[in-house]
């Protein structure tokens, strides 16, 4: 692993998780040449992608551009074929999805996955529980379910919220995780515009209250103009553009190959 000196200390050597994500630099979450093979076809192919402490970016492309993957590849989900990922300071790439859960990683996946069955405070309590018990459970399942916009329907069924309420509540629930970097994986997909905008309040609430970083993959790009300080547009598994929304949306290369501009 590379390594080099640390500034005004000779002695101090640093690895090359701590130079891409340490104390000394901004950087969260860093990979390094990233690349991620299924049989012979290749999601992602030497990605190089960072995100800041408190930053909230959104990452855009085609369908099969490889955002989910590349997600999957940083909660641990899948292992890379090649390459590196960084983290506060360390590398995780050999590290179990649980242990980047304890480090301060949390996803939402596209498909809502609260227990139906259960209550809006059971479902908010499962995740938490592995991490915290009494007064300090409380606070956080409390803090959840606040979170997602559902007080007052703590003894319902999530069976009988709506599918917006469900992505509120998961989101909740992973932000009571505490964790320092959210992933979030098609929030809105199927919601009104009315659910849309309640979530994207949710999103920005956590990130300048708690100073959640997010990484968001998203399609609608409304919803991404409305929360995203810097967007990363991905094309055949690689990055093919990263800007600010005006930079992104006035790209002609962009449009073509994803806001509908010509062929």
């Amino acid at each position: 692993m590379s390594t080099n000196d640390t500034a005004g200390n000779p002695n101090v050597r640093q690895t090359a998780a701590e130079l891409a994500t340490g104390d000394r630099t901004d950087t969260l979450l860093a990979t390094d040449d990233l690349r991620k093979d299924f049989g012979g076809f290749t999601a992602t192919d030497e990605i190089d992608f960072s995100v800041a402490e408190g930053e909230l970016r959104c990452l855009i492309g085609p369908n099969g551009a490889g955002k989910s993957t590349l997600l999957n590849l940083v909660t641990g989900s899948y292992s890379p074929t090649a390459g590196s990922v960084y983290y506060n300071g360390h590398d995780i790439t050999e590290l179990a999805p649980h242990k980047r859960v304890q480090r301060g990683i949390s996803m939402k996946f596209q498909v809502p996955s609260v227990y139906s069955d259960l209550t809006v405070r059971e479902n908010a309590r499962l995740p938490i529980q592995r991490f915290a018990d009494g007064d300090e459970r409380r606070r956080r399942v409390d803090e959840a379910i606040d979170s997602a916009g559902l007080a007052g329907y703590e003894d319902v069924d999530a069976s009988q919220l709506s599918h917006g309420q469900q992505q509120q509540l998961e989101i909740g629930m992973a932000a009571a995780l505490e964790p320092e970097l959210l992933l979030l994986d098609e929030p809105v997909a199927g919601l009104d515009v009315a659910e849309r905008e309640t979530i994207a309040e949710r999103i920005v609430r956590l990130n300048e209250e708690r100073d959640i970083a997010f990484v968001v993959i998203e399609h609608d790009t409304d919803f991404v103009a409305s929360i995203a300080e810097k967007v990363t547009v991905l094309h055949n598994g690689e990055i093919f553009r990263e800007g600010t929304v005006e930079e992104i949306e006035s790209d002609p290369e962009v449009q073509r190959i994803y806001l509908g501009g010509e062929k």
